[in-house]
This record gives structure tokens, C-alpha cells and sequence, in this order.
């Protein structure tokens, strides 16, 4: 009696141990919830907003955009083994946190946390980032992710984020904040403010941010700009009036061209003694949102879209850097002040002149540098629906590849009446050559 009874004690314990164990094994259905790319995404547009918001010029923009991109992607790769680190392949990264091989992660969590953590230090706005984080979080709390685990991820994407930050404090841009304003010289050829707003010259010392990949500023510097001259039998008055004809024969679809590619941050609207600003995406900004839709359509995996993103930011960053290099070298005169003083006064481009010499055109080159990288990562006839200005009240355009849409991109710069076809044509030329150095000197895999 006694040993039923002891055997019948045994078996119930036993099974209310097997219950309790049971009931403490942490599920994995966390693993299928937190494996997708919508908080990751959320984290880039925000991004986007904010700098809309914050009013960044576009090649601080570039620069926003990469420290925060590299720091999800050397998170996420933990998640592939196939995946490289960028430590050691661009300039000035060395050594970064590794995680306890021991211990399990959410790699996803850490990589948007350190997005967030690091974008949030490089902008004005930090409440829009924190609230976004809070609102991540929240989301982040339902899926289940066990205690240890959640706090353990968390942690690696600050430890890496602390990291990422670190290495862009040493890249020159603050240095560059007290560097003196343009000086406008008393020379036909160089460049002046125009109008409506006269704005100084943006970022005339952005060639001596540290590169990513390029070996400097300088290197692939494009042939020199066509000579100035307003004699009407030259070269260079006969592309000014190409810029001119442009402008005043404009079709339906060129304006609507022009118009999609403007990424003009901020369009000054001014009426008597009223002005008014008008705030949009930045050029580099259109290009992540790119990147957001090319992941959505390839239905990437969590660290293929870290790493599109990524390599895109850095392409956009150096394509910049060696823009703005030229820019402030030739220092080459805009079409319409051209045009204003020597051919019609009263002519206006379609696009609001930016505040920055002429050659080259930087839509040119970071748009095929980030076209040349994108194709990298996805293949090339990868054509994509673009709705990034959508919400600007443009509409939608179609795509049947990163080229073609960097080819349009480039060309909307004549359109709008803004460049001479030699800053567009050698801007595309520029921009590749840094998107093919960029592709043949970082390995992901």
C-alpha cells in the first residue's frame, strides 16, 4: 500500500516537474516575429523625417545616413556567418565589439537599437528619435524574447553603437564647423549666390571629411570644366544656351523629370516681403528611400538589407566628399546667373538654383556612385516602382533598374535648368568610378 502509494507520489511530482520545466522553456516563436525588416525600415524613414525636419544640406545628410547604416549592418551580420565586417576595409575602422559566443542574441534588436542610438547623436531633433524608440520597444516587449536575451542584445547594439560613434568623432566634421564662409572673388568664370534667398556656399570645406573608401577627396577627379567665355561662337556660351533651350522647351515630361529628382532640402518661396520655406527629402535621402523599396521588393533578409543599406550610405558619403571637392575647386559660374547677365534677364530655371558652385552636378555623382552599389547587391534590371516623392505630391515613377534611374536622376539636372551637360555627363563618370572602387574594395562576403 505504502509503495503504490509512493510510486503514485513519485509520478505526480515528477509530472508536476515536467509541467513547471515545460512551462519555463522559453518559446522560439519570438525568433520568426523579431526576423523581419519593418522596425529596421521604420528606423530609416524616421531618420529621413528628421533631417527633413532638422533642415541638413545634402552632404551632412550623407553622413547622417552612414554612421547609423554601418552600425545596424556590424549587428546584423552576426546573423549570417557569411557576412564580413567592414573593420579593416574602411578608413580609420579598426576593431569592433564581437558578442559572447556563448550566449544567444536577437541580432535584429541590436542592430536597429544601434541605428537608432547613433543617428539620434548625429541630428537636432533627438525627441523624434526617442519617441520612435519608445514605440519600437513597446512593439519589441510583445514578441516574447526572453529577459536575458532581449537585455543582452540590447546591450550589444549600445556597446556598438558606443563603438560606431567613436569613430566618426574622429572624422573632421567638427573641425569643419568652424572653417570660414565661402568668399565670393571678384571673377566672371566663379561661382555667386543666386537668388531667391543669396545663400552662402554650403560645406566649402567638405573635401576634408575623412573618406570611407576612397583613398582622398582627389582621387578620381574629373576633367577640368569647359572654360568660360561668353563669346557667343565658344564652347562654353554654347552650352549655356543648351541649358537655356532646355528650360523654354521643356516638355510635360521633362518638368515632371525635374521636378521628381529636385531634392532640394530647403526651397525658398518668397512673395513681396514674405518668405516662405518649403522642406524636402535630400538627394542622398531619395536614395535610402531606394534602398527601403529594393529591400521590400527582394524581400531581403534581415542583414541583406543592413548591407544595402550600408553600402549605399558609404557610396553616398564618398561620392560627396569628391563632388564637393571639385565643386570648390573650379568653382565653376551657374547658368542662370550666366544667362541673367548675358542673355535674358528675366529668365528663371525651373528648379531653384542650390547654393553651391556647378561642376559637377551632384545629383550625377552620388546617384550612379549608390546605383553602381545597389546593382552590386541586388543585380542589375531590377526595376522598382519609386513613390519616395509621393508624399511630396509628386507622382510615382518606374524603373527598370538603379542605372536607368541614375541616368534620369542625372539628366533632371538640365531639365531644371541648373547644369551644363559637362557637369552631368563627367559627374556620371565620377560617380562611377567611386561606385565601381567602392564595390571592388569592401567585401561583405
Amino acid at each position: 500500500m505504502f509503495r503504490k502509494i509512493d510510486l503514485l507520489f513519485c509520478f505526480l511530482i515528477g509530472g508536476l516537474f515536467l509541467l513547471v520545466v515545460s512551462c519555463e522553456q522559453p518559446s522560439d516563436e519570438w525568433k520568426d516575429k523579431v526576423d523581419n525588416t519593418d522596425l529596421l525600415m521604420n528606423s530609416s524613414r524616421q531618420l529621413t523625417d528628421v533631417l527633413i525636419h532638422d533642415i541638413f544640406s545634402p552632404p551632412v545628410a550623407s553622413r547622417v545616413y552612414a554612421y547609423p547604416s554601418i552600425a545596424a549592418y556590424e549587428c546584423a551580420r552576426f546573423l549570417d556567418p557569411d557576412f564580413k565586417s567592414f573593420a579593416g576595409q574602411l578608413n580609420g575602422l579598426e576593431k569592433l565589439p564581437e558578442p559572447d559566443v556563448d550566449q544567444e542574441y536577437a541580432f535584429q534588436v541590436a542592430a536597429v537599437h544601434a541605428f537608432n542610438l547613433v543617428g539620434k547623436q548625429l541630428i537636432f531633433s533627438e525627441q523624434m528619435i526617442t519617441d520612435l524608440m519608445v514605440v519600437q520597444d513597446s512593439l519589441i516587449d510583445t514578441y516574447g524574447i526572453p529577459k536575458a536575451i532581449l537585455n543582452r542584445s540590447r546591450e550589444f547594439g549600445e556597446e556598438m553603437a558606443a563603438a560606431i560613434l567613436e569613430y566618426a568623432d574622429k572624422d573632421n566634421y567638427k573641425e569643419t564647423r568652424s572653417a570660414p564662409k565661402y568668399t565670393v572673388k571678384k571673377d566672371p568664370s566663379r561661382w555667386i549666390p543666386t537668388p531667391p534667398g543669396y545663400m552662402d556656399g554650403i560645406e566649402p570645406e567638405w573635401r576634408e571629411i575623412r573618406t570611407f573608401v576612397l583613398d582622398s577627396a582627389q582621387q578620381f577627379k574629373p576633367p577640368l570644366a569647359t572654360n568660360f567665355s561668353t563669346d557667343k561662337n565658344s564652347r562654353f556660351f554654347k552650352e549655356t544656351m543648351e541649358v537655356y533651350d532646355a528650360v523654354n522647351n521643356a516638355t510635360f515630361e521633362h518638368v515632371e523629370i525635374a521636378k521628381f529628382w529636385d531634392c532640394n532640402p530647403y526651397v525658398m518661396n518668397i512673395t513681396g516681403h514674405v518668405m516662405l520655406a518649403t522642406k524636402k527629402i535630400t538627394p542622398g535621402g531619395h536614395w535610402m528611400e531606394i534602398v527601403t523599396i529594393a529591400n521590400k521588393k527582394a524581400n531581403a533578409s534581415f542583414t541583406k538589407a543592413t548591407e544595402a543599406y550600408a553600402m549605399t550610405a558609404i557610396a553616398l558619403v564618398d561620392a560627396f566628399i569628391s563632388c564637393w571637392d571639385e565643386k570648390y575647386r573650379s568653382n565653376l559660374i551657374r547658368p542662370e546667373t550666366v544667362i541673367n547677365e548675358h542673355i535674358d534677364e528675366k529668365w528663371a530655371p525651373l528648379l531653384q538654383t542650390p547654393p553651391f558652385p556647378e561642376y559637377t552636378s551632384g545629383h550625377s555623382v552620388i546617384s550612379r556612385a549608390a546605383a553602381v552599389t545597389l546593382t552590386n547587391v541586388y543585380g542589375d534590371n531590377f526595376a522598382f516602382h519609386d513613390d519616395s516623392e509621393v508624399r511630396f505630391g509628386l507622382p510615382a515613377r518606374d524603373f527598370s533598374s538603379f542605372l536607368e534611374a541614375s541616368e534620369e536622376a542625372a539628366i533632371s539636372r538640365l531639365y531644371g535648368g541648373i547644369h551644363y551637360m559637362p557637369a552631368i555627363d563627367n559627374g556620371v563618370k565620377q560617380g562611377e568610378n567611386i561606385g565601381n572602387f567602392i564595390v571592388a574594395n569592401v567585401k561583405t562576403k
